[in-house]
């Protein structure tokens, strides 16, 4: 029955050195509970490749996406210590994160590929 389970997709920019380094360790640390495709890798006409390099995305099993930092703590459950990162979406700290994460992802894009 386990074999018809859809394992979570985390989509990231595989030129980026700090993604790769993070998921390096996801890698390391989920057991075999995530699937990891480099956006890099994806057809040129792929409708959501630019979104998909802006930000980091999770599609869930069950077809949901998540993106953002909401894909960040969602993929590192699949961890021993995504624990830590769950008050990452604690309501007084996740408007702050989530301004952080979204200014981060914006100037690396910026950095690696120019504005849109």
């Amino acid at each position: 029955m386990s074999d018809h389970i859809k394992k979570d997709r985390l989509y990231y920019d595989g030129a980026c050195r700090l993604c790769c380094s993070e998921i390096n360790q996801l890698r390391r640390l989920s057991g075999g509970k995530l699937v990891f495709v480099d956006v890099h890798t994806l057809p040129d006409n792929s409708p959501d490749k630019i979104a998909r390099l802006e930000r980091l995305h999770l599609e869930l099993g069950a077809g949901e996406v998540l993106s953002g930092l909401d894909a960040n703590v969602a993929a590192w459950q699949n961890t021993p210590v995504g624990f830590l990162f769950r008050p990452l979406r604690w309501p007084l700290i996740r408007a702050l994160a989530d301004r952080i994460y979204d200014s981060w992802a914006s100037k690396r894009f910026r950095r690696l590929y120019g504005s849109t």
